[in-house]
């Protein structure tokens, strides 16, 4: 049986090029597509794959600007020739999916989210963020990207989403269903200490949807100790805001992350996610979360158990949730336990059965 992955764009090693690693393991010889290739920001396992892209790759800061030419992929995924394979597995959060496969090729895709920027967030990137000409085209290019967005989705013969929330919007954006499986998290990266450190930490880009404002300005309230690990265009205006009680150290890598995690006394975790690897990596090491209870984070934290979660994105709620996550006695163990079953293997099990089921079907 021939099989070919297919992925947005490879440009980083974020929670979605995890996935695509574990299903390349999967597939030891399937050949990957992608929209945009940067070979020296994989793992080096993927490095080593063969990996195909599209002419968009030859065009001007290809690497950096790949979502300023989301049209142009579009185009350009359509023009793989997947003929020759009898099963196709795309790992898309925006435009993979949309690839075209024979009618006797069994085509399963594994949703990350419907595109947020052209459906759920649409508004909010239009009207805060997005200036001058790209707001002004906003209107017109994301009209026909959300018609070819809906499109594209028919394509797949069987969606899989990474959790219950994105089960829910493509039911709302796409009319599918999905079978909800969690994306693979390597648990054993972390091991419980038995005393927490004296710091809470955030680790996340610095953008503005994570809401990073919150977990600060409710550091500043209560005076305590606060760590923000990562960068990114809000990092300014965060360090503005924080007191002398926050500390800043940068982008992180992965065994600076574990150590800041094992060592801290929870995660503060403001933002809405998909799904959201580093609660899944916090817990792994034995530390509760304190959570905004939307998105994926309701399939990844029990509240009182293995974290806390506000309500509202609003300073107070977030004080007050850490003020109740102070209150607990965590059992670091119990916490650990949870993660069991965000393991890669549980990941690699669920899906050989949906692919099978899929093959079955044809």
């Amino acid at each position: 049986m021939k099989v070919a992955l297919v992925h947005d764009w490879l440009v980083t090693m974020g929670g979605a090029e995890r996935v695509l690693e574990t299903l390349a393991h999967m597939y030891p010889d399937a050949p990957i597509y992608t929209g945009v290739l940067d070979r020296s920001r994989l793992s080096p396992y993927l490095q080593q794959r063969t990996i195909y892209s599209t002419f968009v790759q030859r065009l001007p800061r290809a690497k950096r600007w790949y979502n300023r030419y989301l049209p142009l992929l579009m185009y350009g995924f359509e023009q793989f020739d997947l003929s020759r394979y009898d099963l196709v597995i795309s790992s898309s959060a925006a435009i993979a999916k949309g690839v075209l496969t024979r009618a006797e090729t069994v085509h399963v895709s594994y949703i990350h989210t419907p595109m947020r920027y052209a459906w759920d967030l649409y508004h909010d990137y239009h009207n805060r963020e997005a200036k001058g000409l790209t707001r002004r085209l906003m209107g017109p290019v994301f009209h026909y990207v959300r018609l070819w967005d809906r499109l594209s989705a028919d394509r797949a013969d069987v969606l899989v989403a990474n959790s219950h929330t994105v089960q829910q919007r493509i039911r709302k954006h796409y009319r599918r269903s999905a079978e909800v499986v969690f994306p693979p998290v390597n648990i054993d990266r972390f091991q419980p200490a038995p005393h927490p450190g004296d710091y809470y930490l955030v680790l996340s880009r610095l953008v503005a949807y994570k809401r990073v404002d919150l977990a600060i300005e409710a550091a500043n309230a209560l005076g305590i100790k606060l760590v923000v690990a990562g960068d990114g265009p809000e990092r300014e205006r965060l360090a503005r805001l924080a007191s002398r009680h926050v500390e800043f150290v940068g982008a992180v890598d992965d065994e600076k992350a574990s150590a800041l995690m094992t060592g801290a006394k929870g995660l503060i975790f403001p933002g809405e996610e998909d799904f959201g690897i580093v609660p899944v990596e916090m817990q792994a090491a034995g530390r509760p979360v304190i959570a905004y209870g939307q998105g994926g984070v309701k399939d990844t934290v029990i509240d009182g158990k293995t974290g806390v979660f506000f309500d509202r994105q609003e300073i107070d709620a977030v004080i007050a949730a850490i003020r109740r996550a102070e209150t607990i006695t965590w059992d670091s163990q119990a916490i650990r336990q949870h993660t069991e079953q965000f393991r890669p293997a549980v990941f690699e099990t669920r899906m050989a059965q949906i692919i099978q089921t899929a093959l079955d079907g044809r």
